[in-house]
């Protein structure tokens, strides 16, 4: 795209694991990680090797440096002392603010917000998710024109040049990126018809839609090819699938099919960027008939996770959408926190929302979750005249299915 690029995490575009130092900021707000731990998986999840850890607190953000000036010297030594190449934040820089702590430290710095950009544009395999990326990495990209372009700086010498050292070059970078924004928005919107048509088809055939969510890590994937025995990709890190994947599930004491998705993983300060390039994406969710509202019941901060994911589902407007929860991980439970019964309720905001335990992994528990699924089915649907499915049919896929 002519004279700009988009500079990765690392020049070495992930093939050698960069060292870098991990850094987080308390400002006194709520569930600050206090360890880093979900900073580095993210880290190890995009090609990079945490080498050190630092966290301190403040009242507020330097305007300048973010930290000041005392905490970005020790931030340097530190990065020295371990042989780190970079520096990870845990929160979102502003431009300035990362090129100032560039300078002062003499090495790259980086904040979550680019990691997790970098983590979807490796992942996303889909021509959908692609674009989605893509227009969320222009529209970060827009921010930082000054920051990661040292050429800004230089202009060819000539006849008509105008304004100051590099107005030129950074105009014609700028009118750029404006029309890559500007295609990418155009191309999606083409994709978004193509799955309203999709929905359409699956609308006449009075389909109920259930769509999985939770945050990420929380064994989504794992779930959607027990349930359908597909082959989605499922591992165990973060963002392993981006994509949506929908297939046919058949309910036997339902008598009928639904249609499941398998949708983006949520996180804690997802860049806003994001959830409004993956609005086709999550479109999925906000027309579900239900949600699968998956959570990884083995981790201790689980509750925290799923507040994260109602915040991003309010924000798409999918928090009215009825929940089925799915407490995952039953294997990983000690016998302490194993439940009494595989089937209870938990309150959510407040309100009573029916809770069902599985092992994804080794099975455990989907009994019970395609009987609960059975009954919200049949209390939703009024008796239809139903084609009648072949059990063995229960990967069948959608015609023209994106994914």
């Amino acid at each position: 795209m002519g004279h700009w690029r988009f500079l990765t995490l690392s020049e070495t575009s992930f093939k050698q694991p960069a060292p870098t130092l991990l850094v987080g900021v308390d400002f006194g707000l709520p569930h600050f990680d206090a360890e880093l731990q979900e900073l580095g998986l993210l880290a190890e999840s995009g090609g990079l090797k945490p080498v050190a850890r630092l966290t301190c607190k403040r009242k507020a953000p330097d305007p300048a440096l973010f930290v000041g000036s005392g905490k970005a010297d020790e931030i340097k030594e530190l990065a020295l002392m371990h042989g780190a190449k970079e520096v990870l934040f845990d929160q979102a820089l502003s431009p300035a603010q990362q090129r100032n702590l560039e300078r002062h430290m003499g090495l790259p710095v980086n904040d979550r917000t680019l990691l997790i950009l970098e983590i979807f544009a490796q992942r996303a395999r889909s021509h959908e998710g692609k674009l989605q990326v893509e227009l969320a990495k222009l529209q970060y990209l827009s921010t930082r024109l000054v920051r990661r372009w040292s050429h800004l700086e230089r202009q060819t010498g000539g006849i008509g040049l105008r304004g100051g050292p590099g107005e030129t070059q950074i105009e014609l970078d700028r009118r750029m990126i404006g029309e890559a924004i500007k295609r990418t928005k155009e191309r999606l919107v083409k994709v978004k018809k193509q799955r309203n048509t999709q929905r359409r088809q699956r609308e006449r055939r009075d389909t109920f839609n259930i769509s999985l969510v939770g945050y990420t890590n929380a064994g989504k994937s794992t779930l959607f090819n027990a349930l359908v025995k597909a082959r989605a990709y499922a591992a165990d890190q973060l963002f392993a699938t981006l994509d949506t994947t929908t297939r046919q599930l058949y309910l036997g004491e339902a008598g009928r099919s639904v249609s499941l998705s398998d949708t983006v993983g949520f996180i804690r300060d997802l860049p806003h960027g994001l959830v409004e390039a993956f609005q086709a994406t999550l479109q999925e969710a906000t027309e579900a008939d239900l949600l699968l509202h998956v959570v990884d019941a083995a981790n201790p901060d689980f509750p925290e996770q799923m507040a994260e994911v109602q915040k991003v589902l309010a924000e798409i407007g999918a928090d009215t959408v009825p929940q089925l929860l799915v407490f995952n991980k039953l294997d990983a439970l000690n016998a302490e926190r194993y439940p009494l019964q595989l089937q209870d309720s938990y309150e959510l905001d407040g309100q009573p929302v029916p809770r069902v335990f599985v092992s994804a992994k080794s099975g455990k528990g989907l009994d019970v979750l395609r009987t609960a699924l059975s009954g919200i089915v049949t209390t939703a649907l009024p008796p239809a005249v139903v084609e009648p499915v072949d059990p063995r049919d229960m990967t069948r896929e959608y015609p023209g299915d994106l994914a």
